[in-house]
């Protein structure tokens, strides 16, 4: 057995390297020992080499998860800001109709108001002018009833005159 401080290899390129080396000495001067621990040090530069280059693509599968989930949750906020606003325009589109459904209606009640006034005011003018034609026509039966008794006393005077003796 070699000694625990001759065991120990190098990572990388160097332990690679070294590992080959003392692998190809031991071999040519047949030191088994030699041989199984350059071999040895080669598989765990090999390893080492492996492990962090599964390591390096581990943290590069996690960084892209990261990302990914990142992308999700900007995507999930972007949407939630969406519907928010989506909310906001159609509660202010709500509003908007709902004035203008009042201002319509409080026009409509003006309109309303106004036609019910111009009625009565066409009433009124309708019974003051027949109330007008009435008295027109009970001034004209007056006149027409004073003519008439004025002819009546002419037609009597006149057949008093004819014949003053039948008149009593």
């Amino acid at each position: 057995m070699s000694d625990p401080d001759t065991e120990r290899t190098s990572g990388g390129l160097v332990g690679k390297v070294v590992g080959k080396a003392k692998a190809a000495v031991g071999s040519a001067t047949d030191n088994d020992e030699l041989a199984r621990e350059g071999r040895l040090q080669e598989a765990q530069a090999e390893a080492g080499q492996q492990a962090r280059e599964s390591a390096a693509k581990a943290s590069q599968r996690e960084q892209e998860a990261e990302l990914r989930a990142q992308r999700t949750e900007t995507e999930l906020e972007r949407q939630r800001l969406e519907n928010e606003v989506a909310a906001q325009q159609r509660e202010q589109a709500i509003e908007r109709e709902r004035r203008e459904a009042e201002r319509a209606a409080e026009s409509g009640a003006q309109q309303q108001q106004a036609a019910a006034e111009q009625g009565r005011r066409a009433e009124r003018a309708a019974a003051e002018a027949s109330e007008r034609r009435a008295e027109q026509d009970r001034l004209a039966a007056e006149q027409d009833a004073i003519r008439l008794e004025r002819q009546a006393r002419e037609a009597e005077e006149r057949a008093d005159r004819i014949d003053p003796q039948e008149a009593r």
